[in-house]
């Protein structure tokens, strides 16, 4: 159901607003996390380091389609807080149609260059073939995981946050299914998993784009806009999504390329360390995922205010964030330290595997897990400056993390060796962590609105019958 997140309090606006959106984001993250685990225990440790060697490349498609979204979702949530609703459906229906060029365009440029990638990031010739295998079927799916991406940004830019919930749920549970239909009964391997993921995106999207048509039928203008007709691609709302997406896909393909610098480290050390990696990561983005949701809920609840004007509430909300991370921060790490075994246990057949490949993915996870609050208060800084269009600092604060790392990581395996791969991701987040906040409190954030606000701020009005 659509929200209004500028009234009511803000602990339990973004409590329940984060809270679809977490499970939603787990749900997304099981994608990733079932391939592993089929892969990994089904196929074989190599398998499961080829599917891991190839998720940098993976993961630079996935850096675009954030990036496209978040800045087409601020627009949106801004639009929505200042009641302009004409505007409203015509940035929507621009969101949809820039998504799928987009992800056409990124489809072609994907088939002609993840192999000379994967080649660039030092990938082992026993686990290449499988990498290759995996992403040229997975980029086949980009269009559809663009449309699905660009419909639930829409969908939470509104403040709902269940709608795509659910369609994730289905379509995670439609991935597990074709995961062991495919790699048990079929006996298909990487290839199983990879066509697995591009069915269930495509039918996420199609059943999305459904449900987002219906809610078009409900949206009612206001008298003053009932006679203007919205239009469907509307230039000027695109130039000022590109003044947030431009800039936030220039951040996301930097952390990208950052991403696949450590990955080229990290396979310097063979496919154990690989596997072992592989594993971990895995887990800690799972781990990761309640402060990524919070910080995600920021945003749209500071886009939302700051078309409304109301700033003191945006504060209000981000300090209600904070708590909400240290919380669930204690509580993962809890659960690493006491759990770390079991859980790398999922990914690899302990009584068969290398014990080097476990104990890398505890290391990494023990070290990493004591540092949460840190990444917590980073991401809740940068969900208030992404919010409000503050993309410049935005950009700054994640691109000096991820350079801080990268630097920290090889400097730091000269003295430290594999260990420097973990205690480099701590380093990034406290360099990043003191420029968001230092924006946070400076206030300089607050005048940054892509959207102007309407003199006379119209009342919401959404049939619901």
């Amino acid at each position: 159901m659509i929200k209004d997140l500028t009234v009511g309090k803000p602990t339990k606006v973004l409590f329940f607003f984060t809270l679809p959106m977490l499970l939603g984001n787990i749900f997304q993250q099981l994608y990733n996390v079932v391939d592993s685990i089929v892969v990994g225990r089904f196929v074989g440790a190599d398998a499961l380091a080829a599917v891991g060697a190839a998720f940098p490349v993976v993961f630079l498609a996935l850096a675009i389609t954030m990036g496209t979204s978040m800045g087409c979702s601020v627009v949106i949530s801004q639009y929505f807080g200042s009641h302009q609703y004409k505007k409203l459906k015509s940035a929507i229906t621009t969101t949809l149609i820039a998504g799928v060029g987009v992800g056409a365009i990124l489809t072609i440029i994907g088939l002609l260059v993840y192999k000379p990638l994967l080649a660039l990031l030092q990938t082992p010739n026993n686990i290449i073939g499988d990498a290759y295998t995996y992403l040229y079927i997975y980029f086949f799916g980009l269009i559809a995981f663009f449309l699905f991406q660009s419909l639930s940004s829409v969908f939470s830019a509104l403040g709902d946050s269940k709608t795509p919930l659910y369609f994730l749920i289905v379509s995670t549970t439609i991935n597990i299914v074709l995961d062991f239909y495919f790699v048990l009964s079929l006996g298909m391997g990487v290839a199983g998993v990879a066509i697995a993921t591009v069915i269930a995106e495509v039918v996420a999207a199609i059943g999305l784009f459904i449900k987002l048509k219906l809610y078009f039928k409900k949206l009612v203008f206001n008298e003053d806009e009932a006679e203007v007709k919205a239009e469907i691609f509307d230039l000027p709302i695109l130039k000022q999504m590109a003044t947030i997406a431009v800039p936030s896909v220039i951040q996301q393909s930097l952390v990208c390329i950052g991403i696949m610098a450590i990955q080229g480290l990290v396979n310097s050390y063979g496919s154990n360390v690989i596997a072992g990696y592989t594993a971990a990561t895995r887990i800690d983005t799972i781990a990761m995922m309640p402060m990524m949701n919070i910080s995600m809920a920021i945003s749209t609840y500071t886009a939302q205010n700051i078309g409304a004007g109301k700033i003191e509430r945006i504060r209000q909300g981000f300090n209600a964030g904070v708590k909400m991370m240290l919380v669930f921060g204690i509580f993962i790490t809890a659960v690493i330290f006491l759990f770390g075994s079991n859980l790398m246990g999922l990914f690899v057949d302990m009584s068969k595997t290398d014990p080097q490949v476990v104990q890398i993915g505890i290391n990494y996870l023990q070290v990493v897990s004591v540092f949460y609050i840190l990444m917590g208060t980073l991401f809740s800084a940068n969900g208030v400056l992404r919010g409000a269009g503050d993309m410049r600092f935005f950009m700054f604060s994640t691109i000096l993390g991820f350079g801080t790392r990268i630097a920290a990581a090889y400097v730091l395996a000269a003295f430290i060796g594999v260990a420097a791969i973990w205690w480099s991701v701590v380093i990034g987040w406290l360099a990043g962590a003191i420029i968001a906040v230092w924006r946070y409190k400076s206030g300089l954030w607050q005048d940054k609105a892509v959207v102007q606000k309407l003199e006379h701020a119209l009342q919401p009005q959404y049939n619901k019958a």
